[in-house]
């Protein structure tokens, strides 16, 4: 059983990999790690059924001798006798028992890996997981790089560092951004939020990068993916950085949808 699983689970990321959907669970860094495993891991499994059946449970005694043989079955037959010899029944029960829920639970995960389809978490996960605060692993370098002008490779997710740690928002009033994320209710004034996941290692650490956009002639449904073009400017009433959409264009969700 233990076998199979690991042998489900392995095939399931060589053909996410393949297929390039794995960027929908994992860093893309971490292929590197993952991927070879799953080769390790398939070909441990082929491997262990060269393994006799029972040949696992051996403990090593050779009973060679006619006389260790009968020691052997002397003390076997004395513990069985004892008053407070273990209940071996028992205790066979409780850990078969053990086995077959945990084979069940085992299954059941690596089948629903299988059979259901690949797809991105869900923009009302990212809402949950909002907790209004840029993502907890953004560097001081993204800052720093934000105010020397270099900004042409930043995400919703470096943005967002920078409107929530910025000190100096003139610096940053007048940069021209374009941007992708899906749309989210906006949390401080404006007409949506652009939104992000921005992950470090697997989904399991997604954490939401969000972004006011202002000045959008409409507001797209929640969740749908949006192309926004516009320019960084500190909001008149709170002073708080936030977009100036020129355009909100919906198009369909990126094959990667994270940033990292």
């Amino acid at each position: 059983m233990g076998a199979g699983i690991a042998s489900l689970l392995a095939v399931a990321t060589i053909v996410l990999w393949l297929t390039g959907q794995l960027a929908l669970y994992i860093n893309p860094s971490s292929y590197w790690f993952a991927v070879p495993m799953a080769f390790v891991v398939l070909i441990g499994a082929v491997l262990s059924f060269a393994l006799p059946l029972g040949a696992e449970a051996d403990h090593g005694h050779d009973h060679g001798a006619v006389a260790d043989a009968a020691h052997h079955d002397h003390d076997h037959d004395h513990a069985h006798d004892h008053p407070h010899a273990p209940r071996r029944g028992v205790r066979a029960w409780v850990g078969l028992g053990a086995t077959a829920i945990g084979g069940a639970i085992a299954t059941a995960v690596a089948v629903a890996i299988v059979v259901v389809p690949p797809a991105s978490l869900s923009a009302e996960l990212a809402q949950s997981r909002n907790v209004g605060a840029a993502p907890l692993f953004a560097g001081s370098d993204t800052i720093t790089l934000a105010s020397t002008g270099d900004t042409a490779t930043f995400g919703v997710g470096d943005w967002a560092s920078v409107f929530a740690t910025a000190t100096s928002t003139e610096v940053f009033e007048g940069r021209t951004v374009s941007l992708i994320g899906f749309v989210t209710p906006a949390q401080n004034g404006g007409a949506f939020d652009l939104t992000r996941l921005v992950i470090t290692h697997c989904v399991i650490d997604a954490q939401t990068a969000s972004l006011t956009i202002a000045g959008a002639d409409s507001t797209p449904t929640t969740g749908q993916w949006v192309d926004v073009k516009g320019t960084v400017r500190a909001a008149s009433d709170t002073g708080k950085l936030e977009i100036v959409a020129s355009s909100v264009t919906p198009i369909a969700q990126p094959q990667d949808p994270y940033e990292y």
